[in-house]
């Protein structure tokens, strides 16, 4: 069809300006008031418009004394950082192998998405009741202690399982293990079956077909799903409250607490700090695959 038989059709800035609008408004707008407020002063009363960089110094002061330690605050950074590839290590194999099963195992269509859906089912509940249903089954007192207790694997009850580090890792593996699901499941759906069977054919094992076939062309939903997780957990801090019986530190705590107390400015520091540790490990991971030239 010659361009002037075609319909009117917007360029394609025009096209792209509604979703640019709401991006600059909802996210680079709120960003650079952040960043902005972060080199402000303040006071027990007010922030105090005026560049200064006393809520970044406040924030890593004590660090240059307990040298060659860890301050508190840095302890804090890597105790999140922790968090941080623990749940992704988890979560990405469990993620994986529930993905592989479902793009490779399950034949049906039908079966594959009802089955996907299932996996949405803990969303349509909120995320904090998901994390107190732990409690009556980790807690001293709970069903996991007690059946412990009765089959003799024990003689007390288990003191570690709640309000640990275990605890938080577990939640945050129950309640986002699904972002890395579809993201994995979505890639492996588009992978050509027969590519599996020329392995096989050539002399593949089923662990060259998976780490030389498979992986290679799933890499695109393995990043896309350890950015969502890595992104979230980065930032969470009631879970870590709630199943580390607030004795757990966290970088989003930091920030709750500052945020409380109405000091804006080092709040946004911190809140600066923590988006820069989250984008230098986004940029590690995207150093492995292109995701704008995969998908």
């Amino acid at each position: 069809m010659a361009k002037k038989d075609r319909p009117f059709a917007l360029p394609a800035w025009a096209q792209a300006a509604p979703f640019g609008l709401v991006f600059a408004l909802f996210f680079l707008i709120p960003l650079a008031f952040v960043v902005m407020v972060s080199f402000w002063d303040y006071n027990d009363y007010a922030i105090v418009p005026g560049f200064t960089f006393r809520s970044y110094v406040e924030t890593f002061e004590g660090c240059y004394d307990q040298l060659p330690g860890l301050c508190t605050i840095l302890k804090t950074y890597l105790s999140t950082v922790k968090f941080c590839f623990l749940v992704w290590l988890i979560t990405l194999l469990i993620g994986f192998t529930i993905a592989y099963f479902l793009a490779f195992h399950v034949r049906s269509v039908t079966t594959q998405m009802t089955l996907a859906v299932v996996c949405t089912i803990p969303f349509w509940t909120s995320n904090v009741i998901r994390m107190i249903s732990w409690i009556p089954l980790l807690g001293r007192n709970g069903l996991v202690n007690q059946g412990l207790v009765k089959l003799g694997v024990v003689r007390e009850p288990v003191e570690w399982l709640l309000y640990s580090d275990f605890a938080v890792v577990l939640a945050f593996v129950h309640l986002f293990t699904f972002f890395m699901v579809i993201p994995i499941f979505n890639s492996m759906a588009r992978i050509d079956k027969r590519l599996l069977e020329a392995a096989y054919d050539a002399g593949a094992s089923g662990w060259q077909t998976l780490w030389n076939v498979v992986v290679p062309l799933a890499k695109p939903g393995i990043v896309i799903g350890s950015i969502f997780v890595i992104t979230i957990v980065m930032g969470d801090f009631v879970t870590v409250g709630v199943m580390g019986g607030q004795q757990i530190a966290s970088a989003g705590k930091i920030i709750e607490t500052r945020l409380n107390a109405l000091q804006f400015p080092p709040a946004a520091a911190n809140a600066v700090i923590l988006l820069a540790i989250t984008l230098l490990i986004i940029t590690a991971l995207n150093r492995f695959v292109d995701i704008r030239k995969e998908l």
